[in-house]
């Protein structure tokens, strides 16, 4: 098949999930004899017109200078691009707002597949215009793609109920972590299992406030490390409310692998808190470095964790949590969620799965 992957901020990978799923499927797809070609933002560093075997197209963007105008521009083009292509497939990663141009779609011949993401919607960042746009771009969506990928069953039963329509459950992938370097604790100065970890964007929805509240509720006397770029207006306001606390250690971005997955492993719990996501990398990748996983109360994370994590709604309940703290199930979580990992929560899987949804769209 000739595939095209749209709506990330790029390959390699230096931003999120989508980013990370467009670089492991790619890879594995040309592997396996399809030809692939995944659309950059010119802005992105990586400036070669191949990676791995993987065709980049750079495109038009200037996001940093133009704002959510300058996504609007990118999603356009690569639009436009694409559908002069002869592409089997146009997989969309995401909707918005690309869906505003997918009536482009009549100048192809290739099939549109759109992975629908999270409830967009719903995230509390969003006023109540831009939550009126990403439901229409939502409709738009789901008119005119041949095929429809779900990252959780959450997600797809949601799309079901509400508009009757079905598709593919595919969640992303992650890998065990089995390389920690202890060094790291050293740079960051912590100790085996003496610290909290947070790992996510600095957004409402994440709820980080609740975790810090719930943190600092406790009677605990190791620090929490949160880590993620905390220049978004609402990490603004989070650093400015709590980073005079020793306890609460704001790290910044950390996108080097091997940092990562040596302060997963080594936390004492590992906090996540993303509520309207479907299958979040994050949390998968918090089970592939074994982590003792405290985990946003919702039908996703429940879904994905199932009994290997504990759950919280409030600052109160994260606080009984870390003040009841109990060893003795850690290896037991850690031991079924690196088994998740490698028999379903895999790259080699989910590529398949998507090949799949491939076939059924060309069909």
């Amino acid at each position: 098949m000739k595939i095209a992957i749209l709506g990330t901020r790029g390959i390699p990978n230096n931003y999120g999930g989508f980013e990370q799923c467009a670089e492991k499927l790619s890879e594995r797809w040309v592997k396996e004899g399809h030809e692939v070609t995944v659309y950059n933002p010119d802005e992105h560093s990586f400036k070669e017109p191949e990676w791995k075997g993987v065709k980049i197209k750079h495109v038009f963007s200037k996001e940093s200078r133009f704002g959510i105008w300058g996504t609007f521009i990118y999603d356009y083009l690569c639009l436009r691009d694409a559908v002069k292509e002869d592409f089997d497939i146009i997989l969309n990663l995401g909707y918005v707002p690309s869906a505003l141009f997918f009536s482009l779609k009549k100048k192809t011949k290739a099939k549109f597949v759109t992975n629908m993401d999270g409830l967009e919607w719903m995230r509390e960042k969003w006023n109540s215009v831009l939550k009126r746009f990403i439901r229409y771009c939502e409709r738009k969506a789901l008119k005119y793609s041949d095929g429809l990928i779900f990252d959780n069953k959450g997600i797809r039963d949601y799309y079901f109920e509400h508009f009757g329509v079905d598709g593919d459950v595919i969640p992303y992938g992650a890998e065990v972590f089995n390389n920690p370097d202890t060094e790291v604790l050293k740079k960051y100065n912590v100790e085996e299992f003496e610290y909290f970890l947070l790992i996510a964007r600095f957004e409402p929805e994440n709820n980080i406030k609740t975790v810090i509240e719930g943190y600092l509720q406790s009677n605990t006397k190791y620090p929490l490390l949160l880590v993620g770029n905390p220049g978004t207006a609402y990490g603004k306001m989070l650093k400015k409310e709590y980073g005079s606390s020793e306890k609460v250690r704001f790290l910044g971005a950390i996108y080097n692998q091997n940092e990562l997955g040596t302060l997963r492993m080594f936390s004492r719990l590992y906090f996540h808190g993303h509520s309207v996501g479907g299958t979040n990398p994050s949390l998968l990748e918090a089970m592939a470095s074994r982590c003792y996983v405290v985990a946003h109360d919702n039908i996703f994370n429940r879904s994905v964790l199932g009994e290997n994590g504990l759950f919280f709604s409030d600052s109160k309940q994260l606080a009984e949590i870390i003040n009841s703290f109990d060893e003795r199930k850690r290896e037991v979580f850690a031991e079924n969620n690196v088994k998740k990992i490698i028999e379903y929560y895999n790259w080699d899987l989910m590529s398949q799965k998507y090949l799949e949804a491939f076939n059924k769209a060309l069909n």
